[in-house]
C-alpha cells in the first residue's frame, strides 16, 4: 500500500468519557465502535461497515473541551513539522512511533487549529465511501487567506476557490488531482480555529432527530447547497461541533 500524501485518513474524537462518545455516536450515525487491541491497552476504533475510520483517544493535558482533530496522510513527518513550524505553525508534541500504525506528530496552524500530521506503517487505507463515511474536511479561521498561504506552503497543496454568499471565498484544497479538504472564514468572531469533519447521512432530518433525543443540538437550521448537498453543522452531547451531510447523488 502507498501513502496519499496530503489526504484527510483518520479521525479522532478526544474526550475523557469515551464510554458517553459511544454511546452518543452508535445512537446518532451509522457507526460501530470496536476495541482494537494496542500491547496492554485498547483503542476504541470507529468503523462504518467494514471500513475503519476513526477513534476514541483521551484529552490531551489542559485540554477540557472535547472535539474532533483530523489526521493528514504526509510522505515525510518530520519534514511536514519543519515546514509546518517554518511557516508560522506550532509543533505541539516531539514526533513519535505507535508500533504497527505509524508514525504521527500533533501540530497547529498559525491560528491554533489542531492537526496531526502522520504517516501509516502500511501506506493508506482505501477511502471510505457511502453512509457513515467522513465526507469533507473543512477548516473555520479567523484569517481565511492567511491559512490558504499556509496550508499550499506546509503541505504543498493547489488550490481552486469559489464565492460564498456575502461574497467571501472558499478555497478547495487539492493534490494529486482530488479535492482534499475546504477553507473558510469563520462565520463568527471568536471561533476558535479549527478543522470540522462531515459525516455522510442517508437521511439528514432523522439523523438531526436523533441527535437532539440523545442529548445534541443542531447549530442553526439545516442548509442546501446545489451540486453539493444538504448539510448542518451540530454539536454532540459533549460539546464536540460536528457537520453532517447528505451529498447530492450523482
Amino acid at each position: 500500500m502507498s501513502i496519499d500524501a496530503g489526504r484527510f485518513n483518520w479521525f479522532e474524537y478526544l474526550s475523557n468519557d469515551a464510554g458517553a462518545a459511544r454511546r452518543f455516536y452508535t445512537e446518532v450515525l451509522p457507526w460501530r465502535i470496536e476495541d482494537f487491541a494496542m500491547g496492554p491497552t485498547t483503542y476504541p476504533m470507529i468503523k462504518a461497515g467494514e471500513a475503519s475510520l476513526g477513534g476514541l483517544a483521551p484529552l490531551p493535558p489542559g485540554v477540557t473541551q472535547p472535539s474532533w482533530v483530523s489526521y493528514v496522510s504526509v510522505d515525510d513527518v518530520e519534514a511536514t513539522a519543519r515546514r509546518v513550524a517554518a511557516n508560522g505553525g506550532k509543533l505541539l508534541m516531539d514526533a513519535f512511533e505507535v508500533p504497527t500504525v505509524g508514525r504521527m506528530q500533533p501540530v497547529a496552524d498559525p491560528h491554533g487549529a489542531p492537526l496531526m500530521i502522520f504517516r501509516p506503517l502500511q501506506g493508506d487505507h482505501p477511502e471510505a465511501k457511502g453512509p457513515g463515511s467522513f465526507h469533507w474536511n473543512e477548516l473555520w479561521s479567523p484569517d481565511a487567506k492567511a491559512a490558504l498561504a499556509f496550508y499550499t506552503n506546509a503541505f504543498g497543496y493547489t488550490h481552486s476557490a469559489m464565492e460564498m454568499p456575502g461574497g467571501s471565498a472558499y478555497y478547495m484544497l487539492e493534490n494529486a488531482g482530488k479535492q482534499r479538504g475546504g477553507i473558510m472564514q469563520s462565520p463568527a468572531a471568536g471561533i476558535p480555529a479549527h478543522w470540522l469533519p462531515y459525516v455522510h447521512v442517508t437521511d439528514l432530518d432523522a439523523t438531526l432527530l436523533r441527535l437532539a433525543r440523545n442529548g445534541g443540538k443542531a447549530e442553526g437550521e439545516p442548509m442546501e447547497m446545489p451540486g453539493i448537498g444538504r448539510f448542518a453543522f451540530v454539536r454532540d452531547a459533549q460539546g464536540a461541533r460536528l457537520g453532517l451531510i447528505t451529498p447530492t447523488a450523482r
